[in-house]
């Protein structure tokens, strides 16, 4: 016996008021297509919050979700000054690493993520 697979844009679009976002279709298309679990495991999020965001009901600010979502889900990419071009999940990902002594590399990109860089969201004692 098959399962029926869930409809998440039709659950978007009833959802949100109007037309939901261009990330959350995105979100929603992808997780019609596979699942929610594995579109989750995608962008980095769990099932439930994935879930909550196509249902409109996720209480906080989503920035970083539809940034992972663009990058991961829509190929949008930024300039990294390290890296050169990469998606932009990959940088934030990039921000969250730790500096290591032993990769120069990693170094690079942890000055780089707290020092000016335009796609930083890392926020720094200056107030930046």
């Amino acid at each position: 016996m098959s399962r029926l697979k869930t409809d998440f844009v039709a659950k978007a679009r009833t959802a949100w008021p109007g037309e939901p976002p261009a990330f959350v279709v995105v979100l929603a298309e992808e997780a019609t297509r596979t699942s929610l679990a594995a579109t989750a495991k995608r962008i980095g999020y769990t099932g439930g919050l994935v879930s909550n965001i196509i249902a409109n009901k996720y209480p906080a600010g989503f920035e970083r979700i539809e940034a992972k979502v663009r990058g991961a889900l829509m190929n949008e990419c930024v300039m990294c000054p390290v890296l050169g071009e990469i998606g932009r999940d990959r940088c934030l990902d990039e921000q969250a690493m730790p500096r290591l002594a032993t990769s120069s590399i990693r170094s690079k990109l942890w000055r780089a993520c707290r020092n000016g860089c335009p796609h930083s969201r890392i926020k720094t004692e200056g107030g930046q």
